[in-house]
Protein backbone atom coordinates (compact mmCIF):
# COMPACT_ATOMS: atom_id res chain seq x y z
CA UNK A 1 0.00 0.00 0.00
CA UNK A 2 1.38 3.40 -0.97
CA UNK A 3 1.87 6.07 1.65
CA UNK A 4 -0.66 8.93 1.82
CA UNK A 5 0.35 11.97 -0.19
CA UNK A 6 2.29 14.52 1.84
CA UNK A 7 1.14 18.14 1.80
CA UNK A 8 -2.06 17.71 -0.25
CA UNK A 9 -3.33 20.96 -1.74
CA UNK A 10 -6.83 22.42 -1.98
CA UNK A 11 -8.89 25.57 -1.90
CA UNK A 12 -11.00 26.40 1.14
CA UNK A 13 -14.24 26.39 -0.85
CA UNK A 14 -15.36 29.32 -2.95
CA UNK A 15 -13.70 30.48 -6.16
CA UNK A 16 -14.06 33.89 -7.84
CA UNK A 17 -17.06 34.25 -10.09
CA UNK A 18 -16.27 35.77 -13.48
CA UNK A 19 -18.67 38.45 -14.64
CA UNK A 20 -20.54 36.06 -16.93
CA UNK A 21 -21.26 33.75 -13.97
CA UNK A 22 -22.49 36.69 -11.88
CA UNK A 23 -24.72 37.72 -14.79
CA UNK A 24 -26.05 34.18 -15.01
CA UNK A 25 -26.89 34.08 -11.29
CA UNK A 26 -28.43 37.55 -11.20
CA UNK A 27 -30.19 37.58 -14.59
CA UNK A 28 -33.46 39.52 -14.56
CA UNK A 29 -35.60 37.89 -15.73
CA UNK A 30 -33.95 34.58 -14.80
CA UNK A 31 -32.99 32.19 -17.57
CA UNK A 32 -35.27 29.20 -18.12
CA UNK A 33 -34.23 26.44 -15.66
CA UNK A 34 -32.89 24.05 -18.31
CA UNK A 35 -30.78 26.81 -19.92
CA UNK A 36 -29.55 27.96 -16.51
CA UNK A 37 -28.43 24.44 -15.57
CA UNK A 38 -26.69 23.87 -18.90
CA UNK A 39 -24.80 27.17 -18.72
CA UNK A 40 -23.82 26.75 -15.06
CA UNK A 41 -22.65 23.21 -15.68
CA UNK A 42 -20.33 24.47 -18.40
CA UNK A 43 -19.04 27.18 -16.10
CA UNK A 44 -18.33 24.73 -13.30
CA UNK A 45 -16.41 22.46 -15.64
CA UNK A 46 -14.17 25.44 -16.36
CA UNK A 47 -13.44 26.15 -12.67
CA UNK A 48 -12.66 22.46 -12.10
CA UNK A 49 -10.25 22.55 -15.05
CA UNK A 50 -8.60 25.65 -13.55
CA UNK A 51 -7.96 23.87 -10.25
CA UNK A 52 -6.67 20.76 -11.99
CA UNK A 53 -4.36 22.76 -14.23
CA UNK A 54 -3.05 24.59 -11.17
CA UNK A 55 -2.15 21.19 -9.71
CA UNK A 56 -4.55 20.90 -6.77
CA UNK A 57 -5.19 17.52 -5.19
CA UNK A 58 -8.63 18.36 -3.77
CA UNK A 59 -11.13 20.42 -5.78
CA UNK A 60 -14.50 22.11 -5.31
CA UNK A 61 -17.08 23.49 -7.72
CA UNK A 62 -16.28 26.98 -6.45
CA UNK A 63 -19.70 27.05 -4.74
CA UNK A 64 -21.03 28.53 -7.98
CA UNK A 65 -24.44 26.83 -7.74
CA UNK A 66 -25.10 28.90 -4.60
CA UNK A 67 -26.15 32.53 -4.61
CA UNK A 68 -24.52 32.77 -1.18
CA UNK A 69 -22.54 30.28 0.90
CA UNK A 70 -24.77 31.02 3.91
CA UNK A 71 -28.02 31.56 2.03
CA UNK A 72 -27.79 28.01 0.67
CA UNK A 73 -29.70 27.00 3.83
CA UNK A 74 -32.78 28.53 2.17
CA UNK A 75 -32.45 25.89 -0.56
CA UNK A 76 -32.52 23.16 2.07
CA UNK A 77 -35.35 24.48 4.26
CA UNK A 78 -38.52 26.56 4.11
CA UNK A 79 -38.84 29.45 6.54
CA UNK A 80 -36.60 32.14 5.01
CA UNK A 81 -37.22 35.45 3.28
CA UNK A 82 -34.90 37.41 1.01
CA UNK A 83 -34.67 40.97 2.30
CA UNK A 84 -32.14 43.79 2.60
CA UNK A 85 -29.81 44.07 5.57
CA UNK A 86 -30.67 47.38 7.24
CA UNK A 87 -27.03 47.80 8.30
CA UNK A 88 -25.50 47.91 4.80
CA UNK A 89 -28.27 47.37 2.25
CA UNK A 90 -26.85 44.08 0.97
CA UNK A 91 -29.20 41.20 0.12
CA UNK A 92 -30.04 39.38 3.33
CA UNK A 93 -31.70 36.03 3.80
CA UNK A 94 -33.46 36.07 7.16
CA UNK A 95 -35.51 33.43 8.96
CA UNK A 96 -39.17 34.47 9.35
CA UNK A 97 -40.99 31.15 9.90
CA UNK A 98 -40.43 27.74 11.42
CA UNK A 99 -37.99 25.61 9.41
CA UNK A 100 -39.25 22.68 7.37
CA UNK A 101 -37.34 20.50 4.86
CA UNK A 102 -37.51 21.96 1.36
CA UNK A 103 -34.92 20.49 -0.99
CA UNK A 104 -32.73 17.96 0.86
CA UNK A 105 -29.81 17.03 -1.37
CA UNK A 106 -29.33 20.43 -2.99
CA UNK A 107 -25.66 20.45 -1.97
CA UNK A 108 -25.30 16.72 -2.57
CA UNK A 109 -26.36 17.37 -6.17
CA UNK A 110 -23.38 19.71 -6.49
CA UNK A 111 -21.12 16.77 -5.65
CA UNK A 112 -22.97 14.39 -7.97
CA UNK A 113 -22.26 16.70 -10.91
CA UNK A 114 -18.68 17.36 -9.84
CA UNK A 115 -17.88 13.64 -9.65
CA UNK A 116 -18.70 13.33 -13.34
CA UNK A 117 -15.96 15.82 -14.24
CA UNK A 118 -12.97 15.06 -12.02
CA UNK A 119 -11.08 12.06 -10.73
CA UNK A 120 -9.60 14.07 -7.87
CA UNK A 121 -10.80 14.21 -4.30
CA UNK A 122 -13.79 16.49 -3.78
CA UNK A 123 -14.59 18.87 -0.93
CA UNK A 124 -18.09 20.11 -0.15
CA UNK A 125 -18.92 22.83 2.36
CA UNK A 126 -21.74 23.53 4.81
CA UNK A 127 -22.33 26.60 6.99
CA UNK A 128 -22.20 25.93 10.72
CA UNK A 129 -25.40 26.25 12.77
CA UNK A 130 -23.95 29.05 14.91
CA UNK A 131 -22.90 30.99 11.82
CA UNK A 132 -26.45 30.80 10.51
CA UNK A 133 -27.67 32.09 13.84
CA UNK A 134 -25.27 35.02 13.74
CA UNK A 135 -26.13 36.03 10.18
CA UNK A 136 -29.78 35.02 9.58
CA UNK A 137 -31.69 35.67 12.82
CA UNK A 138 -33.15 39.07 13.64
CA UNK A 139 -35.06 39.86 16.82
CA UNK A 140 -37.81 41.69 14.92
CA UNK A 141 -38.14 39.63 11.75
CA UNK A 142 -37.43 36.22 13.32
CA UNK A 143 -38.75 36.56 16.86
CA UNK A 144 -42.23 35.25 16.01
CA UNK A 145 -40.82 31.96 14.75
CA UNK A 146 -37.81 31.69 17.05
CA UNK A 147 -37.88 33.99 20.09
CA UNK A 148 -34.23 33.29 20.85
CA UNK A 149 -31.32 33.10 18.43
CA UNK A 150 -30.33 29.81 20.08
CA UNK A 151 -33.72 28.31 19.20
CA UNK A 152 -33.11 28.99 15.51
CA UNK A 153 -29.56 27.60 15.68
CA UNK A 154 -30.85 24.35 17.18
CA UNK A 155 -33.51 24.12 14.46
CA UNK A 156 -30.76 24.27 11.80
CA UNK A 157 -29.00 21.17 13.15
CA UNK A 158 -31.27 18.44 11.68
CA UNK A 159 -31.42 20.25 8.32
CA UNK A 160 -27.61 20.38 8.08
CA UNK A 161 -27.16 16.87 9.43
CA UNK A 162 -29.46 15.42 6.76
CA UNK A 163 -27.43 17.19 4.06
CA UNK A 164 -24.22 15.83 5.57
CA UNK A 165 -25.64 12.31 5.41
CA UNK A 166 -26.56 12.78 1.75
CA UNK A 167 -23.11 14.16 0.96
CA UNK A 168 -21.53 11.14 2.63
CA UNK A 169 -23.78 8.82 0.62
CA UNK A 170 -22.78 10.66 -2.57
CA UNK A 171 -19.14 9.71 -1.92
CA UNK A 172 -17.64 13.13 -1.23
CA UNK A 173 -14.07 13.01 0.15
CA UNK A 174 -14.28 15.91 2.63
CA UNK A 175 -17.17 17.83 4.16
CA UNK A 176 -16.06 21.13 5.64
CA UNK A 177 -18.23 23.09 8.06
CA UNK A 178 -17.47 26.80 7.82
CA UNK A 179 -17.51 28.56 11.18
CA UNK A 180 -16.22 32.13 11.24
CA UNK A 181 -18.59 32.70 14.16
CA UNK A 182 -16.48 30.56 16.50
CA UNK A 183 -13.40 32.58 15.59
CA UNK A 184 -15.07 35.79 16.71
CA UNK A 185 -14.20 34.69 20.22
CA UNK A 186 -10.47 35.12 19.66
CA UNK A 187 -11.00 38.91 19.75
CA UNK A 188 -11.03 40.45 23.27
CA UNK A 189 -13.34 43.25 22.11
CA UNK A 190 -15.86 40.72 20.79
CA UNK A 191 -15.60 38.58 23.92
CA UNK A 192 -16.40 41.65 26.01
CA UNK A 193 -19.76 41.96 24.23
CA UNK A 194 -20.95 38.62 25.65
CA UNK A 195 -22.06 38.01 29.26
CA UNK A 196 -20.21 34.67 29.04
CA UNK A 197 -18.03 34.36 25.91
CA UNK A 198 -16.92 30.82 26.72
CA UNK A 199 -20.51 29.68 27.10
CA UNK A 200 -21.37 31.16 23.69
CA UNK A 201 -18.33 29.51 22.08
CA UNK A 202 -19.20 26.20 23.76
CA UNK A 203 -22.71 26.42 22.32
CA UNK A 204 -21.30 26.89 18.80
CA UNK A 205 -19.14 23.78 19.23
CA UNK A 206 -22.02 21.75 20.68
CA UNK A 207 -24.21 22.54 17.68
CA UNK A 208 -21.52 21.52 15.20
CA UNK A 209 -20.91 18.33 17.16
CA UNK A 210 -24.61 17.51 16.94
CA UNK A 211 -24.44 17.88 13.15
CA UNK A 212 -21.52 15.44 12.82
CA UNK A 213 -22.26 13.01 15.69
CA UNK A 214 -21.84 9.40 14.59
CA UNK A 215 -21.13 10.25 10.92
CA UNK A 216 -18.51 7.91 9.44
CA UNK A 217 -17.18 7.25 5.96
CA UNK A 218 -16.15 10.82 5.18
CA UNK A 219 -13.45 13.18 6.43
CA UNK A 220 -15.02 15.94 8.53
CA UNK A 221 -13.45 19.40 8.75
CA UNK A 222 -14.15 22.77 10.34
CA UNK A 223 -12.93 25.98 8.70
CA UNK A 224 -11.97 28.49 11.37
CA UNK A 225 -12.34 31.60 9.28
CA UNK A 226 -10.69 34.71 10.70
CA UNK A 227 -12.74 36.85 8.30
CA UNK A 228 -9.91 36.89 5.78
CA UNK A 229 -12.65 37.37 3.23
CA UNK A 230 -13.51 40.67 4.85
CA UNK A 231 -10.25 42.06 3.47
CA UNK A 232 -11.71 41.66 0.00
CA UNK A 233 -14.79 43.61 0.99
CA UNK A 234 -12.93 46.24 3.01
CA UNK A 235 -14.59 45.27 6.29
CA UNK A 236 -13.19 45.43 9.80
CA UNK A 237 -10.85 42.68 10.91
CA UNK A 238 -10.84 40.74 14.15
CA UNK A 239 -7.68 40.39 16.19
CA UNK A 240 -6.20 37.87 18.59
CA UNK A 241 -4.54 34.47 18.39
CA UNK A 242 -6.40 31.17 18.69
CA UNK A 243 -5.50 30.64 22.36
CA UNK A 244 -8.84 31.85 23.84
CA UNK A 245 -10.77 29.10 22.01
CA UNK A 246 -8.34 26.19 22.34
CA UNK A 247 -10.59 24.31 24.75
CA UNK A 248 -13.49 24.65 22.31
CA UNK A 249 -11.41 23.55 19.33
CA UNK A 250 -10.27 20.43 21.15
CA UNK A 251 -13.92 19.46 21.70
CA UNK A 252 -14.80 19.55 18.00
CA UNK A 253 -15.58 16.01 16.85
CA UNK A 254 -13.96 16.37 13.45
CA UNK A 255 -10.76 15.16 11.80
CA UNK A 256 -9.45 18.38 10.29
CA UNK A 257 -9.17 22.07 11.21
CA UNK A 258 -8.60 24.69 8.51
CA UNK A 259 -6.82 27.65 10.10
CA UNK A 260 -5.58 31.01 8.78
CA UNK A 261 -1.97 32.06 9.21
CA UNK A 262 -1.09 34.64 6.56
CA UNK A 263 -2.98 37.54 8.17
CA UNK A 264 -1.26 39.86 10.63
CA UNK A 265 -2.34 39.09 14.18
CA UNK A 266 -3.28 35.48 13.46
CA UNK A 267 -1.10 34.37 16.35
CA UNK A 268 1.89 32.11 16.85
CA UNK A 269 1.98 28.67 15.22
CA UNK A 270 3.06 27.23 18.54
CA UNK A 271 -0.68 27.05 19.20
CA UNK A 272 -0.62 23.77 17.29
CA UNK A 273 1.05 22.16 20.30
CA UNK A 274 -2.09 22.88 22.33
CA UNK A 275 -4.39 21.10 19.87
CA UNK A 276 -5.30 17.41 19.92
CA UNK A 277 -2.64 15.44 18.10
CA UNK A 278 -5.22 13.58 15.99
CA UNK A 279 -6.22 16.78 14.16
CA UNK A 280 -5.07 17.22 10.58
CA UNK A 281 -4.34 20.93 10.01
CA UNK A 282 -5.37 22.72 6.85
CA UNK A 283 -2.69 25.37 6.97
CA UNK A 284 -3.74 28.77 5.65
CA UNK A 285 -0.46 29.56 3.92
CA UNK A 286 -1.62 31.39 0.77
CA UNK A 287 -2.97 34.93 1.02
CA UNK A 288 -6.38 35.51 -0.53
CA UNK A 289 -5.93 39.29 -0.43
CA UNK A 290 -6.36 40.77 -3.95
CA UNK A 291 -3.09 41.89 -5.51
CA UNK A 292 -0.92 39.85 -3.14
CA UNK A 293 0.57 36.80 -4.85
CA UNK A 294 2.75 34.74 -2.53
CA UNK A 295 5.68 33.03 -4.23
CA UNK A 296 6.10 29.28 -3.88
CA UNK A 297 9.08 29.93 -1.61
CA UNK A 298 7.03 32.22 0.66
CA UNK A 299 4.46 29.45 1.00
CA UNK A 300 7.20 26.89 1.70
CA UNK A 301 8.61 29.15 4.42
CA UNK A 302 5.22 29.36 6.13
CA UNK A 303 4.84 25.59 6.06
CA UNK A 304 8.34 25.14 7.45
CA UNK A 305 7.31 27.30 10.40
CA UNK A 306 4.37 24.99 11.03
CA UNK A 307 6.65 21.95 10.75
CA UNK A 308 8.41 23.10 13.90
CA UNK A 309 5.23 22.07 15.72
CA UNK A 310 3.49 19.52 13.44
CA UNK A 311 4.52 16.32 11.69
CA UNK A 312 4.43 16.57 7.87
CA UNK A 313 1.67 13.96 7.74
CA UNK A 314 -0.68 16.33 9.60
CA UNK A 315 -0.39 19.30 7.23
CA UNK A 316 -2.46 20.12 4.18
CA UNK A 317 -2.01 23.33 2.18
CA UNK A 318 -4.75 25.82 1.37
CA UNK A 319 -5.41 29.56 1.10
CA UNK A 320 -6.49 31.43 4.21
CA UNK A 321 -10.13 31.63 3.14
CA UNK A 322 -12.44 31.28 0.18
CA UNK A 323 -11.71 33.43 -2.83
CA UNK A 324 -15.31 34.66 -3.28
CA UNK A 325 -16.37 35.89 0.16
CA UNK A 326 -19.35 37.87 -1.06
CA UNK A 327 -21.47 38.49 -4.13
CA UNK A 328 -20.05 42.01 -4.52
CA UNK A 329 -16.38 41.04 -4.17
CA UNK A 330 -14.20 41.69 -7.22
CA UNK A 331 -11.45 39.07 -7.44
CA UNK A 332 -9.38 38.20 -10.51
CA UNK A 333 -9.73 34.53 -11.36
CA UNK A 334 -6.44 34.63 -13.30
CA UNK A 335 -4.68 36.00 -10.23
CA UNK A 336 -6.19 33.19 -8.15
CA UNK A 337 -4.96 30.67 -10.73
CA UNK A 338 -1.40 31.93 -10.24
CA UNK A 339 -1.77 31.72 -6.45
CA UNK A 340 -2.94 28.12 -6.71
CA UNK A 341 -0.11 27.23 -9.11
CA UNK A 342 2.33 28.59 -6.54
CA UNK A 343 0.60 26.58 -3.80
CA UNK A 344 0.99 23.38 -5.83
CA UNK A 345 4.63 24.20 -6.60
CA UNK A 346 5.27 24.77 -2.89
CA UNK A 347 3.80 21.34 -2.14
CA UNK A 348 6.12 19.79 -4.74
CA UNK A 349 9.15 21.43 -3.13
CA UNK A 350 8.06 20.33 0.33
CA UNK A 351 7.57 16.73 -0.82
CA UNK A 352 11.07 16.70 -2.27
CA UNK A 353 12.45 17.98 1.02
CA UNK A 354 10.39 15.93 3.47
CA UNK A 355 9.24 12.90 1.47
Amino acid sequence: MSKPLLFPTSVVGSMPRPDYVKDLINADPPLPPAEYRRTMQSAIQSVVALQEMAGLDVVTDGEWWRKSYIGVIAELAHGFELSRNPADGRPWTVVVDRLAPKHPGFIAQEVAFLKQHTQRDIKATLPSPALLGERMWDVTASGGAYPRREDFVQACVPILRRELELLRDQGVSIVQIDDPHLCLFVDPDVRAQYPDADRAADFAVDMTNQVVAGITGVKLAVHLCRRAGARVRGEAQFRGGYDPIISQLNRLQVHHLTMEFTAPGAGDMSVFRQLRDDFEIGLGCVSCHPGQIDSAQTIVDRVEMALQHLAPERITLNPDCGFAPGSAAVVSIDEVYQKLKNEAEAARLLRERHG
